[in-house]
């Protein structure tokens, strides 16, 4: 569906390359503290959230989990090495996107899992209804996702990434109002998670309340900003003009990548 559309038309998203906070440079920096963050959430959602949890299948969430995280843990080590992330601009990229995922997003949903199927937070839950909740939380990450990823479509289509439109008053106007079956899917996300504890819990302590449900966000707000992620991703692989070439310097608009 983007095929259709041109350079000009995705020129506004090269902002973060222009700044240099998303060179190869930083992003390999970020990478280097991801092995440390990462290694840290592993440990904080799989030791201290689930100590007395009875979220069933832990084992094997643990494994898979533990595999997908040593493994962008060596490729973060690999992709943060000059040598490297310079002549392999995409790939870097692209890890970089999984890496924040995992370590935003899905570490903080699985803690929240783990807490509420944790029997030291006063919350009465069973198998089935864990396993509810999972399918509802999972299902409206699903649509945020697939609403995000049509509005940011629609910007696009309509040259509202063009190179000085984003800071038209139009735009602004016409994003403000493409915020709104979002918000309502996350308004709708929130009130399902309160009621549930609310429904489950018979010790009410509001910062238990805070603590669960700053998984299920935060897992919401990255998947918001994961089509943004992967459109970049997509301008890096068809537009020279979004990568950097061996000086360092970011690429001119009008060449066409690899």
């Amino acid at each position: 569906m983007f095929k259709k559309l041109s350079e000009t038309d995705f020129a506004a998203l090269r902002g973060p390359f222009e700044s240099g906070r998303q060179s190869p440079g930083s992003l390999g920096s970020m990478l280097i503290l991801s092995v440390f963050l990462q290694g840290l959430m592993f440990f904080l959602t799989y030791v201290v959230a689930a100590d007395r949890s009875n979220y069933p299948y832990m084992e094997i969430i643990f494994i898979v989990h533990l595999i997908i995280t040593v493994i962008l843990i060596l490729f973060s080590i690999i992709f943060s090495i000059r040598a490297v992330y310079m002549k392999y601009q995409k790939v870097q990229y692209l890890v970089t996107i999984m890496v924040s995922q995992n370590l935003f997003g899905v570490f903080f949903y699985i803690a929240a899992l783990f807490l509420i199927s944790s029997d030291r937070l006063g919350l009465s839950t069973s198998i089935e209804s864990v396993i509810f909740f999972t399918f509802i939380t999972i299902l409206l990450g699903v649509l945020i996702f697939i609403a995000t990823f049509i509005r940011f479509y629609i910007l696009l289509r309509n040259g509202k990434y063009r190179k000085g439109s984003q800071r038209d008053i139009i735009r602004e106007k016409f994003e403000t109002k493409s915020y709104i079956p979002i918000a309502i899917i996350g308004g709708i996300a929130v009130v399902f998670v309160i009621q549930y504890i609310a429904r489950n819990s018979y010790v009410f302590d509001i910062n238990v309340i805070i603590l669960l449900i700053i998984g299920p966000l935060l897992f919401y707000a990255m998947l918001f900003v994961l089509p943004e992620q992967l459109v970049l991703l997509y301008c890096k692989h068809r537009f020279d003009s979004f990568n950097y070439n061996k000086n360092g310097d970011l690429n001119p608009m009008g060449r066409k990548g690899a």
